[in-house]
C-alpha cells in the first residue's frame, strides 16, 4: 500500500498553514497500516515538533469516544433505556417544550435544545465579582446543568435535526447520575483502563488546582491562544464552555493520542461484528445505524454518517460508515464495510481558531488513505 499521496496533502496542509501539525492513524483488520507525524506540536510560544504519540485535544470526539460509549455500557446494563424520557431523571427539565425528549433524541441531536450557550460568559462574570475559584468548579459545572434543564426548546422533538452541545452535556450528566460519580471516573474505571488506553482521558482542572500541579504539556499539542483565558492553551481544554465547567463534560474535554483512539476503535468494532463482548453486537449496531425517522439527518446515537455529497470523510467511503469531527481540528471515520477506520488529529486552532481551511483537505486525506487501501 502506499501512502505517498497522504503524506502530500498533510505535508500541503502544514505548509500552506491549515494546521501547525497533524498525526494521521489508519487502520484495516486490526492492523495498522499507515502511522505518521507531520509539522508541530505547538508554535508559540515556541516550535516543537509533532510526535506519533503527541495527545490532542479531541473536543467533540468527546461525544462518541467517551460519553456515548459510557451511555452504552449503562443502556447494557439496564440502568437506562434509550427510550426512557429525560423526565424521569431529571424532574424539572420537561419545562419549556422539552416533556417528551428522551435518550435517543439527545443522542441523535433532536432533542428540540439550542445548538449552544455561551454559559461561560455568566461563569466568568460571577468569578471575575467576586465568587472566588467559581470558574472552572464543580459548583459552576452544577449551575450549567441547571441552565439546560431550563432552556426552551427552539424546534419540536424529533421532528429535525441540530447539532447540540446541550444534549451532550445533560447526558454527560446523567451518567454521573447513574453511575454517581464524575464522569471522568466512570469513563476511566469502566472503558480507558480496562482496554489498556493509557494516554486517554480528561483533565479535571479542579483536581489539578486543588493539588496545585500542571499536566505535562511537552506531550500535547497546543491548541488556542485564548483572548479571555490570556495564554496558550496546552492541556488545559480549549472548548469554552468545558473549561468552564472544570475540564470534565458529556460534549468535550478529553484528550488522546491516535494510539489510544485505534485501540477503542478496534475494540467497538470488533463488538460490531461480535467478536469481543465489551459491547453487545446488537447494541453497538443500533447506536451506529442512522435514525432515518428524522427528516433530513445522518445522525446515528452519538455519531455521525457520510452526507450524500460534500462528506468531510470525502467520496470513496462507504455508506456503512460513522464517525465524527472535532472543533479543535480532529477527526475520525469508520468505514464498516471496509474494516477499516482512518483517525485524522490536528491542532489547527492553534493559535488562533478562525483557521478553517483544514475543511478543503480533509476530504483529501480521506479519499487519498482509502485509496491506498484499495490499492
Amino acid at each position: 500500500m502506499d501512502f505517498a499521496r497522504v503524506d502530500e496533502v498533510l505535508r500541503q496542509g502544514v505548509e500552506t498553514g491549515a494546521f501547525p501539525g497533524a498525526v494521521i492513524l489508519v487502520s484495516r483488520a486490526g492492523k495498522v497500516a499507515y502511522h505518521a507525524a507531520f509539522g508541530s506540536r505547538t508554535l508559540d510560544p515556541a516550535p516543537q515538533p509533532m510526535q506519533l504519540d503527541t495527545t490532542f485535544d479531541l473536543s467533540s470526539l468527546t461525544k462518541p469516544l467517551a460519553t456515548t460509549t459510557a451511555f452504552m455500557l449503562l443502556v447494557q446494563e439496564r440502568k437506562v433505556r434509550l427510550d426512557d424520557r429525560a423526565t424521569r431523571f431529571f424532574p424539572n427539565f420537561g419545562v419549556q417544550g422539552k416533556t417528551y425528549v428522551t435518550c435517543r433524541h439527545l443522542l441523535a441531536h433532536c432533542s428540540g435544545l439550542p445548538a449552544w450557550r455561551p454559559y461561560f460568559r455568566e461563569i466568568a462574570r460571577c468569578d471575575h465579582e467576586g465568587r472566588l475559584n467559581f470558574l472552572a468548579s464543580h459548583g459552576a459545572k452544577e449551575f450549567v446543568y441547571e441552565q439546560i434543564h431550563r432552556e426552551r426548546a427552539e424546534y419540536e422533538t424529533g421532528t429535525q435535526s441540530v447539532y447540540s452541545d446541550l444534549g451532550f452535556m445533560l447526558l454527560g450528566e446523567l451518567v454521573e447520575l447513574l453511575t454517581r460519580g464524575p464522569l471522568d471516573r466512570f469513563c476511566r474505571d469502566r472503558v480507558f483502563r480496562p482496554l489498556g488506553l493509557r494516554a486517554m482521558g480528561f483533565i479535571d482542572l479542579t483536581a489539578l488546582r486543588a493539588r496545585q500541579i500542571a499536566p505535562l504539556a511537552d506531550r500535547i499539542a497546543a491548541t488556542e491562544r485564548c483572548p479571555w483565558r490570556r495564554k496558550v492553551l496546552c492541556g488545559e481544554v480549549h472548548d469554552d464552555n468545558a473549561y468552564a465547567m472544570g475540564g470534565v463534560a458529556g460534549h468535550a474535554g478529553l484528550f488522546a493520542s491516535a494510539t489510544d483512539i485505534d485501540g477503542l476503535v478496534c475494540r467497538l468494532r470488533a463488538c460490531w461484528r461480535g467478536e469481543d463482548d465489551f459491547v453487545a453486537p446488537g447494541l453497538i449496531r443500533e447506536f451506529w445505524t442512522r435514525q432515518a425517522a428524522i427528516p433530513g439527518s445522518t445522525w446515528a446515537l452519538g455519531w455521525d454518517t457520510p452526507t450524500p455529497e460534500g462528506s468531510s470523510a470525502g467520496q470513496r467511503i462507504s455508506a456503512r460508515s460513522v464517525g465524527h469531527l472535532g472543533f479543535t481540528g480532529t477527526s475520525l471515520w469508520i468505514d464498516l464495510e471496509r474494516d477499516a477506520h482512518v483517525i485524522l488529529l490536528t491542532n489547527r486552532v492553534h493559535p488562533r481558531r478562525d483557521n478553517d481551511a483544514i475543511k478543503a483537505l480533509r476530504p483529501e486525506v480521506h479519499d487519498a488513505a482509502l485509496e491506498a487501501l484499495d490499492s
